[in-house]
């Protein structure tokens, strides 16, 4: 029996100390942060990348094992749970600010990793099922058009001035996270507009899945204040806002000053694996489903997350997501970085 996608239930790690941080009282309110923004960042220090790559065998033995599936479903039914939990208490405990702020923090870390994450993983599938608990894990963060954008749109326009989701070189990411929610909301309504346009319907059509997602959206917001109460409500929309977050400053440090070169047709030429930054280090990898193999994600973004390569000409973060993710909020120390690493890259690509 093949026991190997085991080792990514370590994410199940997350909600519990969620669970346990919106149950705790002062500084330990803040456990999940902690967790995700300091442990893991350190201990990705003392653990080597690993860049090794499954053998063809093992690819296709693992890749038609529904386990690694089975993994990502039952994360639909631990968000949902730690959701209604958290509604369901957090307008009637006594909160100092500080312990608002950290079982805050808590659920909306949870609405990131494992409400965006997992759904971006199951929205590049094609069953129907799997489609559907992609958008019900982004109804978890009121971001149900990333289906749309990201698959429809990103995907497409990646690492050029089409794509609100890829960072400029010189962009900060505060400006960046902006950009990229306002752009990349009225950019899922285009791309669906055109949609509906090219299958002959109406803008305002119950055909039209933005139209769908925006009153679904409004009606799960209406259902938590209905029977939870403002706080409850209130509350639920920043942790959802925390969670857009996460997943926006994920998306600016994935393509960062990467840029695709624009053929004279007016075409760019096909996305390819030094189009993203990538990330081997362990435990982000497991953490997060292999998001940070994000390089092979993106050219070839049907291949499953257990199944994700190394490739020798995509550009190495120097840690991990999280540990990235903290070196972006230092704008002027994340450019000394990068901006290096940037120049390495166009030296050997001159030299090629």
């Amino acid at each position: 029996m093949n026991i190997r996608f085991l080792k990514y239930s370590i994410v199940f790690i997350i909600p519990l100390v969620a669970f346990m941080s919106i149950n705790a009282s002062g500084w330990w309110t803040f456990g999940t942060a902690i967790l995700v923004y300091a442990l893991l960042p350190l201990l990705e220090f003392l653990f080597q990348p690993d860049e090794r790559n499954l053998e063809k065998v093992e690819e296709q033995l693992i890749v038609a094992d529904r386990s690694y599936d089975y993994l990502l479903y039952l994360l639909v039914p631990v968000q949902f749970g730690l959701l209604y939990y958290f509604v369901s208490v957090i307008g009637v405990m006594e909160s100092t600010t500080i312990e608002l702020t950290g079982r805050l923090f808590s659920m909306g870390i949870t609405c990131g990793a494992l409400g965006i994450n997992v759904a971006h993983e199951l929205g590049h599938r094609k069953s129907k099922l799997e489609q559907f608990l992609a958008k019900a894990l982004l109804l978890t963060s009121q971001y149900m058009h990333f289906n749309i954008e990201h698959n429809r749109g990103h995907h497409k326009n990646v690492s050029t001035e089409e794509d609100p989701s890829s960072a400029r070189r010189g962009e900060w990411v505060f400006f960046f996270w902006v950009r990229s929610i306002v752009m990349g909301y009225i950019s899922a309504w285009k791309i669906e507009a055109s949609l509906m346009r090219n299958k002959g319907y109406g803008i305002v059509s119950i055909h039209n899945e933005m139209l769908r997602f925006q009153l679904i959206q409004i009606a799960f917001v209406g259902l938590i204040y209905w029977f939870f109460g403002l706080m409850a409500m209130l509350c639920f929309l920043v942790a959802a806002l925390i969670g857009i977050i996460q997943l926006e400053t994920v998306n600016y440090i994935e393509h960062y000053g990467l840029s695709r070169t624009q053929k004279e047709s007016g075409q760019y030429e096909r996305v390819q694996p030094w189009h993203s930054w990538n990330s081997n280090h362990t435990l982000g990898r497991l953490f997060l489903f292999e998001l940070s193999r994000h390089s092979d994600h993106h050219f070839l973004a049907s291949r499953k997350y257990q199944i994700l390569r190394h490739h020798e000409t995509s550009p190495q973060m120097p840690t991990g997501y999280p540990g990235m993710m903290l070196l972006s909020m230092v704008p002027p120390l994340w450019f000394v970085v990068m901006h290096k690493h940037i120049a390495k890259i166009s030296k050997m690509e001159s030299q090629s």
